[in-house]
């Protein structure tokens, strides 16, 4: 039914054939057919066909894809080329700056780090237009869990940024004696404050890609 196109269509085959999965397509049918619904539905899986198993360095968990229009297309706090970046997303580029010296870009497109190694996954792949959280317990979180699981057992180390009260909860899902899992409050101006700015997620990340013989990520676009 799903095909990624890389190691993944392997690793996800019986989560893809499960009742819980069949049961959301019969639910995204629908909501395709009678709504707007973001992101296009032949972006919904970019995060794992940018970014396969064997390659993931950093995981960066988010809740659920931008709802606006135009913006979303199945990366996480990504927008496409020629959007302007979200503010959430401006709050992770300041971050990056002040903690590795990294330029804020022109644009908001993620793609290069999903190349590099970063998997931009949302814990839902899918929302109603101006709705946020409105396609949440229809049945991606069984499929997005079951990612963070195989990602957890990978022998491979990698680095899990967990942002917000959504992505935290993911964390006994991870083994973190191999894995480094970092927590801070979400990026979003409402939260900016009380624990995203100074978290230092970045800079942590990739020194313990080197520290484990793992080439950094170059996070400037």
């Amino acid at each position: 039914m799903v095909n990624i196109g890389n190691d993944w269509d392997g690793l996800l085959k019986e989560l893809f054939e499960a009742e819980s999965y069949k049961s959301l397509r019969e639910f995204l049918k629908t909501e395709y057919r009678t709504k707007r619904v973001y992101p296009d539905m032949y972006d919904i899986f970019n995060a794992l066909k940018y970014t396969p198993y064997e390659s993931v360095k950093v995981v960066i968990l988010g809740q659920d894809p931008y709802h606006g229009a135009g913006q979303a297309h199945g990366l996480a706090f990504s927008v496409k080329p020629g959007v302007p970046a979200p503010p959430s997303l401006i709050n992770i580029f300041k971050e990056l700056n002040v903690e590795l010296g990294v330029p804020v870009p022109s644009h908001g497109c993620l793609e290069k780090w999903a190349k590099e190694g970063v998997l931009l996954l949302n814990t839902a792949l899918t929302v109603r237009e101006g709705v946020p959280n409105s396609h949440r317990g229809k049945g991606w979180e069984e499929l997005t869990d079951g990612i963070i699981k195989k990602l957890s057992e990978r022998e491979t180390p990698m680095v899990f940024m967990l942002w917000g009260a959504n992505a935290k909860a993911k964390a006994p899902l991870i083994d973190g004696r191999r894995h480094l899992v970092l927590k801070a409050a979400h990026p979003s101006p409402l939260s900016e404050t009380s624990g995203f700015f100074g978290c230092g997620h970045f800079a942590a990340a990739n020194e313990f890609l080197k520290n484990n013989g793992i080439t950094p990520v170059d996070w400037s676009l």
